[in-house]
């Protein structure tokens, strides 16, 4: 097997199984781990994995990114972590702007469900979530349904979240960096972040260590203008101080 292929075949397996190790690609393709850590570095240059402690990740790019089922099945604890830190900074907000994905669908299932809000969704599983809550209104954004994601995008999506203004969005990205800010790979999903970031008074990101760094093809957001990140402990301190410059305040659960 050449060189290409084998990076070729390592990208897939970093796709379909959400991270690669890299004592099982050693093993997998029968190479030593130097040459597997010499292929994820240009994998990393390219901009179409990110390296981790022993491995890499995917990045998500126009051409690729993960869905939703694959999300619920990755860095469960963590995610639960912050949705529970990011739903503790609720304080006042009566009208709340929640995000699609999976760590917003557990912002949801976290927000308090003894008192009366409002929240806005592009999401049908956040939706579906809060759906039964009696003092919880719930505004589902019309548009086009991604299969991937379950959630509406586009201009009629974006068109009706102009016409609020919200307390607080809690907002994800497949990407996040101190050079780029936030990142998405879908043009009509970026329309919608992009608006819920003009809409809210207040914007929280939440998001795993491994979206820091990454960087997708949409720009929506820079990282100044939220007034907290919540990640977990996998970003580094040291790392977390250098995005907490840029004006947020960085939590790590």
């Amino acid at each position: 097997m050449g060189t290409e292929e084998r990076r070729r075949g390592i990208l897939e397996t970093a796709r379909r199984d959400g991270s690669v190790e890299v004592n099982r690609l050693a093993e997998q393709f029968r190479v030593a781990k130097e040459t597997i850590r010499r292929d994820l570095h240009t994998l990393e240059e390219h901009g179409l994995v990110r390296r981790t402690h022993g491995g890499a990740c995917p990045v998500e790019s126009a051409g690729f990114e993960t869905t939703l089922a694959m999300r619920t099945t990755h860095h469960v604890p963590q995610k639960s972590r912050i949705a529970a830190a990011a739903a503790d900074l609720l304080g006042d907000a009566e009208t709340v702007f929640v995000d699609e994905g999976f760590t917003p669908q557990l912002i949801a299932e976290a927000l308090p469900r003894d008192r009366p809000l409002t929240v806005v969704t592009a999401s049908l599983a956040v939706a579906t979530v809060l759906a039964d809550s009696e003092k919880t209104a719930v505004l589902l954004l019309g548009g086009r349904v991604r299969g991937g994601t379950m959630a509406t995008v586009g201009h009629w999506a974006a068109g009706m979240l102009a016409g609020f203004v919200i307390d607080l969005a809690y907002i994800g990205a497949n990407g996040i960096s101190r050079q780029y800010g936030l990142t998405t790979p879908d043009p009509a999903v970026c329309e919608v972040k992009a608006q819920a970031m003009r809409s809210a008074r207040r914007r929280v990101f939440t998001g795993v260590h491994t979206k820091f760094g990454a960087v997708s093809f949409c720009r929506f957001a820079g990282v100044g203008d939220f007034e907290a990140v919540v990640t977990d402990t996998g970003l580094p301190a040291a790392e977390a101080q250098r995005y907490s410059l840029l004006g947020p305040q960085v939590i790590r659960v």
